[in-house]
């Protein structure tokens, strides 16, 4: 099994930013994304959950804090953990760090939950799919 943290790397580019020079507050959930897909990408055992498209992983909740401002040519890093898993929805904590100082740019909550693409219906997360998320559930600030 995976890691429970996932880390996504990139560099800020000039078409990331605003006309102030930082990084656009847009961008920020590209890069947040980009840091989701990776997490999944390396958990195949859940991923293929949602490979046939009957069942997708829908965020209902976004919830950001800016800390720092980045710049072109910053070294971000994107990490990602499972945080919270209830019955109906789960959370995604992530952070943004600028790498060689580790200084913290964003963090940032999701919640999603499971939808039913047929019905488009919320589903319950419950057996087999629970079974393979359960032991993925970290708490971000306990890892450094």
């Amino acid at each position: 099994m995976a890691a429970p943290l996932t880390s996504t790397r990139l560099r800020v580019r000039g078409y990331h930013l605003d006309g102030y020079g930082h990084v656009n507050n847009a961008r920020y959930l590209e890069f947040l994304e980009e840091g989701r897909w990776a997490y999944f990408d390396e958990r195949p055992e859940v991923a293929r959950w949602f490979a046939p498209g009957e069942v997708a992983l829908v965020a209902v909740n976004l919830n950001i804090d800016y800390r720092r401002a980045a710049v072109a040519g910053d070294d971000l890093e994107v990490q990602t953990v499972l945080a919270t898993l209830g019955g109906r929805s789960a959370r995604m904590r992530q952070r943004i760090l600028r790498r060689g100082d580790d200084e913290v740019v964003v963090d940032a909550t999701l919640t999603f939950v499971l939808l039913d693409v047929a019905s488009q219906q919320a589903l319950p997360i419950e057996g087999a799919l629970r079974e393979a998320l359960a032991p993925l559930v970290v708490d971000l600030d306990t890892l450094a």
